[in-house]
């Protein structure tokens, strides 16, 4: 049996609010992609925030979508 997909979305925006990671424009978030492996989410996420850098306002997050779709993959796995 092969080993289960554990799909994470990368997004990201410029933020109103940094200390509660507040989008300033809901319909200007970037979604960069999904991912079936948390490596490349995070290569896609450190691209996406070093290219960002220079921009305060601007965050990239990685959302564990499979503990979303599925809760019992809420495991750490890489």
């Amino acid at each position: 049996m092969p080993d289960r997909q554990l799909l994470h979305i990368v997004i990201g925006g410029e933020l109103s609010d940094v200390e509660h990671n507040i989008f300033r424009d809901c319909s200007k978030i970037d979604f960069v992609g999904a991912y079936p492996t948390y490596d490349q989410a995070l290569a896609a996420w450190r691209s996406k925030a070093q290219a960002t850098v220079d921009n305060a306002l601007m965050r990239y997050f990685i959302i564990h979508a499979h503990k979303l779709l599925d809760p019992s993959t809420d495991e750490h796995h890489h």
